[in-house]
């Protein structure tokens, strides 16, 4: 079990703090003891709490980027067949850094877009920032077996693994 919180302002005007961002993630700090780790740029904020399970080197850090460091991803649960979308992935050309499923699930959102999901089996729930589209795209598996809660405001969206996380954030 891991925890993934985030922030999103609407108007990239209106900057997300990272303090905001880490007292969500404190609140679910049950979830990843292990490890925590924060990725804000501007009006985006994206946190982890790991429970580090597979690949426990530094290598499998969340937030996690693609080698350009124009994606990011929070990534909670397991994805059952990671080894073989990584040989895929790596076939096209790709090249990992560490031997995490949470990497291959970053690889399959820049060869695929929203249809990486078509691929993924498993039970999970991730947020992936696109710097260079500007999207946040947000799932988690076909049954729900890893919470992914949301609340959209006017001008925000913010998002956690629990609802406890949104407690006294504006």
């Amino acid at each position: 079990m891991c925890g993934i919180v985030g922030r999103l302002n609407f108007d990239i005007n209106h900057g997300v703090e990272e303090a905001s961002v880490r007292r969500m993630a404190d609140k679910i700090i049950h979830r990843g003891p292990d490890a925590d780790g924060y990725y804000v740029k501007k009006n985006v904020g994206l946190g982890h709490r790991r429970l580090a399970i597979i690949d426990l080197s530094p290598a499998g850090k969340n937030p996690m980027f693609d080698k350009e460091k124009t994606i990011v991803l929070v990534f909670n649960g397991e994805i059952y067949n990671f080894q073989s979308l990584r040989k895929e992935l790596e076939k096209k050309g790709y090249v990992f850094q560490s031997n995490t499923d949470t990497e291959v699930v970053i690889y399959l959102w820049k060869e695929y877009g929203k249809n990486c999901l078509k691929y993924l089996r498993g039970m999970f729930a991730f947020a992936l920032w696109d710097d260079s589209k500007k999207v946040l795209f947000m799932a988690r598996d076909r049954l729900g077996k890893k919470p992914l809660k949301y609340y959209l405001g006017d001008d925000f969206i913010i998002f956690a693994s629990e609802l406890k996380a949104f407690i006294d954030e504006p």
